[in-house]
């Protein structure tokens, strides 16, 4: 969600921060911008739609300059075009923004009548009017501290200004920035990845925090304008080269990385010599947790929904799950023994952060399970706990979900061991079983034709239902909103007993109905629950695990078999099909299937 990117440089930056721009596009964007400072003046180009269209440009050709920002917009105030796109500038000013300024219409009427004239209809643009009356009277990082004092809400800022040539300003409240070293450039980023094809050494801006970044130098101040040392981190580079390769569309590529993610999560999680899952420097003793609660947004949530079943079914500890955009609005009652897992493939996900801050606020137990250990949510937890699935640039998350169910999964195991919840013999089958999965997964992917043969009866439908039980239900509620994602359908997931509680009324003759019954305890119910369905003239897809016994059902419409493994582990696999049936209902409708439209990929705002 919005991008930024900001080069100092004694070369000409523009085609850098196009470059670093189409690194920043999964996560989702409306229109694009870049401005540079050459001979004395401020040089824009905007474009509505992808960065394709900005490079297109003829401005952009002789957009000259050693010092430039740039900006990917997913629209929050202003619909999608050229004058709402940004940076936004005036003639001293030039701003790009992530976040959301709350009291902005405020800010406007108090700068109209300064006389001010403002050009579009975003929040950002305020920004650059408080900076531009503000330098009239102070020097730069006075002026700076006031602006930052003024401003309300969540922001990430890029800055640059016509008669201080020589260097961009960053800030940071809420929404993630960082800035880059290079060779006789520095660079400023609201994203690692776009860094990483630049350089891999970096550092953070924590709240509050603002930033000058000068081609041969960077200083760091707090909120009050002081100046403080920050530490430079060195990031792996192994990902910073991440192409679609021979597939069509990155999602594709992720889907069929799977067997992979889960086997890399395996290896870095499981002593194979002792048979034991090792979590290294767990820093609480398992009889100081009496609690536990999961937290996330989305697919994430979906995980800690998962998560639930397991932690219930392997350890003793009371569970709750939340939706972090519903958990600090709440009246928490905050207990010393209760320990709080965050979700976020991104780990900057604005409402989750949110959460983990007030959990911080009152010294709770926080643990992060993400994909990128740079990110807010994985340093300012107590422990991390990475899912080691490499890039997602698919806006709708495959492998990051099995990336993250899978540690969840392991963290559950290995805490109902040390608590002495499963015994010695039970616990390692469990362990060779999840050994086995990453071919399991594989074999499982080999089912493209015959979901490409039903993909579009969906397409076809005004609407669908994904239905399951148990351990089921999360995956039935992830196929749903996989759906709804990327081929723009309407489909909703429940719990398969609940049908006859009121959405069994919207069943209706050739409705496709998704029914996922890997015979497991909820079988035989789920198989009657389905049934009653059948009896309404819905199409039943029925998502089931490979098995000898014959399925006691007629009139089923089509079914698919995954491979079998002991019913913990079914939930990976059933996932599997409804991501693939996703995917080809998009891809019949010749939708973008990587930017599925109004989504981003690291939703960086409430």
């Amino acid at each position: 969600m919005c991008g930024i990117i900001g080069i100092s440089s004694n070369k000409s930056v523009s085609a850098n921060i196009i470059n670093s721009l189409k690194k920043l596009e999964y996560r989702g964007y409306d229109s694009a911008g870049v401005a540079t400072l050459f001979d004395g003046e401020i040089n824009e180009v905007k474009s509505e739609g992808r960065v394709d269209n900005l490079e297109q440009n003829f401005d952009l050709k002789s957009l000259k300059g050693n010092i430039g920002i740039g900006h990917v917009r997913w629209a929050t105030h202003g619909i999608p075009n050229s004058i709402n796109a940004h940076p936004h500038s005036s003639d001293n000013v030039s701003v790009v923004h992530n976040g959301i300024i709350e009291n902005s219409t405020i800010l406007k009427k108090h700068l109209i009548n300064k006389g001010h004239t403002f050009k579009s209809q975003t929040d950002t643009e305020v920004i650059v009017h408080l900076i531009t009356e503000n330098l009239k009277t102070m020097e730069l990082e006075e002026a700076i501290t006031k602006t930052l004092k003024q401003l309300h809400g969540s922001f990430a800022l890029g800055i640059i200004f016509k008669d201080i040539p020589d260097l961009i300003v960053g800030a940071r409240r809420g929404s993630p920035l960082a800035v880059g070293y290079g060779p006789n450039e520095n660079y400023l980023g609201s994203d690692s990845y776009a860094l990483k094809s630049m350089t891999n050494k970096i550092t953070y801006l924590d709240d509050g925090e603002f930033c000058i970044v000068k081609k041969d130098q960077v200083h760091f101040y707090n909120q009050e304008g002081k100046k403080i040392n920050k530490k430079i981190l060195e990031l792996s580079s192994n990902e910073s080269n991440y192409d679609k390769g021979d597939f069509k569309h990155f999602m594709a590529k992720e889907i069929e990385e799977q067997p992979l993610t889960v086997k890399t999560g395996i290896k870095e999680y499981l002593d194979n010599v002792n048979n034991e899952i090792n979590i290294f420097n767990f820093p609480w003793k398992i009889n100081e947790i009496k609690s536990v609660t999961l937290i996330g947004c989305g697919t994430a949530y979906h995980s800690c929904l998962m998560a639930k079943y397991w932690f219930e079914e392997l350890t003793s500890l009371d569970v709750n799950i939340d939706i972090a955009s519903e958990f600090r609005y709440r009246k928490n009652r905050f207990k010393k023994d209760s320990l709080y897992i965050f979700v976020s493939q991104s780990g900057e996900t604005a409402d989750t952060y949110a959460a983990l801050d007030l959990c911080n606020k009152n010294n709770m137990k926080t643990c992060a399970v993400v994909n990128v250990i740079e990110s807010s949510i994985a340093r300012d937890s107590n422990f991390v706990l990475p899912i080691h699935c490499g890039p997602e640039i698919g806006v709708a998350s495959t492998k990051a979900f099995l990336g993250q169910i899978l540690v969840l999964y392991i963290l559950a195991l290995k805490i109902g061991s040390l608590s002495g919840q499963i015994d010695k013999k039970n616990y390692q089958v469990k362990i060779k079983d999840l050994k086995n999965l990453p071919s399991l997964i594989e074999k499982t992917l080999l089912i493209d034709n015959d979901i490409q043969a039903i993909s579009s009866t969906f397409n076809e439908a005004k609407g669908s239902m994904f239905l399951g039980r148990g351990f089921s239900f999360p995956i039935a509620l992830e196929g749903a909103l996989k759906l709804k994602e990327l081929s723009y359908v309407h489909a909703e997931g429940y719990p398969a007993g609940e049908m006859k509680h009121g959405p069994l009324a919207l069943i209706e003759e050739g409705m496709p109905v998704v029914v996922l019954a890997p015979r497991d305890s909820y079988y035989k119910k789920t198989i009657s629950n389905m049934q009653e369905v059948i009896a309404r003239g819905a199409k039943v897809l029925l998502i089931t695990n490979k098995s000898k016994d014959e399925i006691f059902s007629e009139n089923i419409w089509e079914t698919i078999e995954v491979e079998n493994t002991n019913d913990d582990l079914l939930p990976f696999l059933l996932t599997i099909p409804l991501q693939k049936l996703a995917y080809y209902s998009a891809l019949k409708m010749g939708y973008d299937i990587d930017k599925p439209r109004n989504l981003a990929k690291s939703v960086t705002v409430e």
